[in-house]
């Protein structure tokens, strides 16, 4: 297969937790617009695709000269919008950028290629960052993850992991919502049933560890603020205005 990687970003209109989110807007410009610009800045790439099954939200993508291509209502995450726009395009690897990723940096997204360009026989990857406040491990809307000694990751949790039972030698990562695939891989992925961690913890990237395959996790050093809740929207406004 020919041709560049191509980051696609998944936004739906109807999030359960902050309806409309893609949309609001963020020094007068919609979120998605942040997101997509950010993408598009990130070198390696053939191109940055909007995936949304939202009329909404691909009015707003066109308004402001981005690529939108609308996709089935029936999918149950990201990863399933995403594996149908890569079914379309001749790319050996699609990145999944979440739509509410706001300040990760052009350079972020570039690393997440790192592991399937160096090693074959990675077949996805994603991205962590360290926790250093006690709110945000604490946070159900922050997603955690551990990782082996080899950088694959062992599991992902909106729950407070690692535990340290005596508050020592523990350091905790935050995920960031970036996945970087075989084209391939992705849509195999996509076919398999959810799987009852998936499900539980609503976290998409756990059925392909339930599946047995293994996701390698690259740190960096820059803090990642995804837009999850209006309450982390509120929050970041505020601390906005303070540094002002």
């Amino acid at each position: 297969m020919t041709g560049q990687p191509v980051i696609v970003i998944p936004a739906r209109y109807q999030s359960s937790r902050f309806p409309g989110k893609a949309l609001i807007e963020i020094d007068g410009k919609p979120m998605i617009e942040h997101v997509f610009r950010s993408a598009s800045r990130a070198r390696g790439f053939g191109k940055v695709i909007v995936a949304t099954d939202d009329e909404r939200i691909e009015k707003a993508v066109l308004a402001f000269g981005g690529s939108v291509q609308i996709t089935s209502a029936d999918h149950r995450t990201g990863t399933d919008r995403v594996a149908e726009v890569a079914a379309g395009l001749d790319a050996p690897i699609v990145v999944n950028l979440q739509a509410d990723e706001l300040f990760l940096s052009s350079s972020a997204i570039e690393r997440v290629l790192d592991p399937l360009k160096a090693q074959p026989g990675v077949a996805m990857a994603t991205l962590m960052t360290r926790i250093n406040s006690a709110a945000e491990f604490e946070d159900p809307n922050v997603v955690k993850v551990v990782a082996d000694r080899n950088g694959n990751a062992l599991y992902f949790s909106r729950a407070p992991i690692p535990l340290s039972r005596d508050g020592k030698d523990a350091v905790a990562f935050r995920h960031i919502g970036l996945y970087a695939y075989r084209r391939e891989f992705l849509i195999e992925l996509a076919s398999t049933k959810q799987t009852p961690l998936e499900k539980a913890e609503s976290l998409e990237q756990l059925r392909a560890l339930e599946n047995g395959h293994k996701i390698c996790v690259v740190e960096i050093q820059q803090e990642s603020i995804a837009i999850d809740t209006p309450e982390q929207l509120a929050r970041l406004a505020g601390k906005a205005r303070n540094e002002s």
